[in-house]
């Protein structure tokens, strides 16, 4: 295991991680082989799929390469956190006197005026008011006190660790246990699997999902502002949720989300009529050039020409009519209601077309470990960079005339701020003169 532990294979670890991430960013992935020989020639080609660049952060080395660099975490950590923790709980009031006799960080004050006691009541109630608790015990025939700041925080750096392990484990936990892809859903239509992403292959939803509406809003220029699609969830044949999606604002349903991704419109439309004297209506669905019937009205209908720009549709010629008198021929804006006066009765009509919904659906159980290990780390480098392990000593000597005070500290960070931090503790306290 003593190669598992050493910073030198860490190092490696990442610059190769690095590097290949690099590869992988600037390598297209996932296209067809075709796509790999065109552009990098047919023997590059066949060597980058030997070695699975096309689908690079998948492939068997780069996963066995973030596996080592796991274990080189974890060996490294467990090998140096005994000694943190050693440090972290030492008694510092059994400290060798003559350490702290040559600490770099000292400053000796002759205090005549005071005796033991009150210099070891005046040193703890400067220190309590600037912060610092203090803890005693006596140290030959004098006294020493002792207080710290932040010991905790030597082990910002293991938080870091652990906060990359957490990731890759949601990384993992999300390429084993989740999936990515896509389904195209008519309106009114409903689906309970999707196609996979790059591989095609059907994944079951475990639910039906149905798109009950799609529709689009346009800027004043044309160009599409908003395409929205109501969902429903249909579980054990009951709609158990319903509500619309637009980008940014997917459904979520037992850890799958639907995001609003494309549209495809049809030259189908789905038509609306309705009696206004008997109140009856009926949703129909028409193909263009097909004529259709509402037998319990002996109502006829079809679409005989479209006009549109490109497959969008803005407006459709429709054909009405029943067995009494000429039937009704007019154009109708989508979205737009017409009346039409029959001999029988007067209807409303209204005419929309068919679109699929593209929903992009994505399942990944990792992700809150992910999110997880971000705020931990964000939190462990805030530790590492900004906080340290401050410490004081003060041994207090007897004198024949009154009594000296050792005012001695050390910081594993920052120690041109504990610099000044112990300056102003030492320059506070109360005495007739002082040397270094």
């Amino acid at each position: 295991m003593t190669l598992f532990s050493s910073v030198k294979l860490a190092l490696l670890l990442l610059f190769l991680l690095a590097s290949t991430s690099v590869i992988g960013t600037v390598i297209p992935q996932h296209e067809t082989r075709e796509f790999y020989i065109q552009r990098y020639g047919d023997n590059m080609a066949s060597l980058m799929h030997l070695l699975g660049v096309p689908d690079m952060y998948g492939a068997w080395w780069f996963v066995a390469l973030l596996l080592t660099f796991s274990l080189n975490l974890i060996v490294c950590s467990l090998d140096r956190i005994p000694q943190v923790w050693r440090i972290v709980t030492l008694d510092n009031l059994k400290t060798d006197p003559q350490r702290i006799e040559r600490m770099s960080q000292r400053r000796l004050l002759p205090c005549p005026a005071m005796g033991l006691e009150e210099a070891g009541a005046r040193v703890a109630g400067l220190m309590a008011k600037l912060g610092w608790q203090t803890v005693s015990a006596p140290s030959g025939e004098g006294l020493l006190l002792f207080a710290q700041k932040c010991a905790w925080s030597r082990f910002g750096v293991y938080l870091v660790h652990l906060s990359i392990l957490i990731i890759l484990a949601g990384a993992l936990i999300g390429s084993i246990f989740g999936f990515k892809g896509n389904i195209m859903v008519p309106e009114t239509k409903a689906a309970d699997f999707i196609f996979a992403f790059h591989s095609g292959e059907k994944i079951p939803l475990g639910f039906t999902v149905r798109c009950d509406s799609f529709a689009i809003a346009y800027y004043a220029t044309g160009m599409p502002k908003e395409y929205r699609s109501v969902l429903s969830v249909i579980e054990d044949g009951r709609t158990v949720l319903q509500r619309p999606v637009i980008v940014n604002e997917p459904l979520t349903y037992k850890g799958i989300t639907f995001y609003q991704a494309s549209y495809q419109p049809y030259k189908d439309f789905i038509v609306t009529v309705t009696n206004r004297t008997s109140g009856a209506s009926e949703r129909l669905l028409v193909s263009a050039g097909k004529e259709l019937r509402w037998e319990e009205e002996g109502i006829r209908l079809g679409i005989l020409n479209l006009e549109g720009r490109g497959e969008m549709v803005q407006r459709a010629k429709v054909w009405f009519g029943d067995d009494r008198g000429e039937p009704s021929i007019f154009w109708l804006p989508p979205g737009q209601e017409a009346i039409v006066q029959r001999p029988e009765a007067e209807y409303s009509l209204t005419v929309k077309q068919l679109y699929a919904t593209g929903l992009q659906v994505t399942k990944d159980p990792g992700v809150w470990w992910v999110y997880s290990g971000c705020g931990l780390m964000l939190f462990g480098l805030t530790v590492a960079f900004f906080l340290s392990h401050r410490r004081i000593w003060v041994l207090i000597r007897p004198m024949e005339q009154g009594s000296s005070v050792l005012f001695a500290g050390n910081s594993n960070k920052n120690k041109l701020g504990f610099d000044k931090e112990f300056t102003r503790l030492v320059g506070q306290f109360p005495h007739n003169s002082g040397q270094a």
